[in-house]
């Protein structure tokens, strides 16, 4: 399925869904397991103080798991006013995908999400295909790895970064 969704000809709706759905619930525990034990990008914490000083809200849009996300942020998840990701249900026998937001091509349509926080500048902050949708609205784009390589494609504008102090160095510039 993966190669087929990076070809992008499979929708992230449905391949994700199937791979999602088609793991026991009982696996629940290990996914979240794995997940404490990524790391964040350097940054973020500064780049937070930096949104705060500035009064700009910082939403998380995620095409990945919620749990997942919370495990790897930790409590840097309530510096957020909102929080999207795909939500698991795993009381069946094999793990249910619940997607509050789903969009025709996307577990997690980034670009309706957007619209329920709307700014003078919106900023995107991606790596994956999941970002590309959210990339074509966003008034400032910082890609990296797959997101990156799709932007050039399309000949998009993006700014490259490669931790969270990239994006920050260049929203003090920007914005001072």
């Amino acid at each position: 399925l993966m190669p087929e969704m990076y070809a992008r000809r499979l929708s992230l709706r449905s391949g994700v869904r199937q791979l999602l759905e088609s793991i026991p619930s009982e696996c629940y525990a290990e996914i979240v397991e794995f997940s404490r034990g990524k790391l964040m990008r350097p940054g973020l914490v500064e780049l937070l103080d930096f949104l705060d000083a500035q009064r700009v809200d910082f939403v998380i849009v995620s095409g990945g798991l919620r749990i997942m996300v919370e495990a790897v942020m930790g409590d840097l998840t309530e510096r957020a006013i909102a929080l999207y990701a795909v939500e698991l249900d795993a009381t069946g026998p094999c793990l249910q995908v619940n997607a509050e937001f789903e969009g025709d091509t996307e577990l997690v349509s980034k670009v309706r999400v957007m619209g329920l926080h709307p700014a003078s500048e919106q900023v995107a902050i991606g790596d994956s295909m999941t970002d590309f949708n959210m990339a074509g609205q966003a008034s400032s784009v910082f890609a990296r790895d797959r997101l990156a390589e799709y932007l050039d494609e399309q000949q998009k504008p993006y700014t490259k970064w490669d931790n969270f102090f990239d994006v920050l160095e260049n929203l003090s510039q920007k914005w001072n």
